[in-house]
């Protein structure tokens, strides 16, 4: 069954405009830093724009939560984001001893998202597994 609410289609377009938002600061910013363009003046602020669409993600996805109306639905999606959430955080917690014990690679943080993305994932299957609905 896949829902589509009202709140679930205002969340889609969100995260579309903010997934475009993302690559207008992304691959700019890149380009920029690679060639040596960005004046050292805005460097930090030039860095820190492709987070800021990201983080909204996080805003977008508090506000679709607020604005479901269907208990049910709501309730799969707060399953998905502990899944992500405890997924994500046991993974870079186990990730840093092991770096800390010089026994893997640093990674960069930002891929911190796609974990969390891929948890969504694993607490959709749940959702289908324990409840024979995977939902959002």
């Amino acid at each position: 069954m896949t829902v589509r609410t009202s709140a679930w289609k205002r969340y889609n377009w969100r995260l579309i405009w903010l997934s475009l938002l993302y690559a207008a600061f992304l691959l700019p910013a890149v380009y920029g830093f690679k060639h040596q363009l960005v004046p050292e003046s805005v460097k930090y602020v030039v860095a820190i724009l492709p987070a800021l669409p990201i983080i909204g993600i996080f805003g977008a996805l508090g506000r679709y939560l607020i604005e479901e109306q269907d208990e049910y639905v709501r309730m799969l999606m707060v399953r998905q984001i502990l899944w992500a959430s405890g997924f994500t955080l046991s993974i870079a917690t186990a990730w840093g001893f092991l770096d800390n014990f010089g026994l893997v690679g640093r990674v960069d943080g930002y891929w911190i998202i796609v974990l969390w993305y891929f948890g969504l994932a694993l607490g959709a299957l749940y959702n289908k597994l324990t409840l024979g609905d995977g939902g959002c």
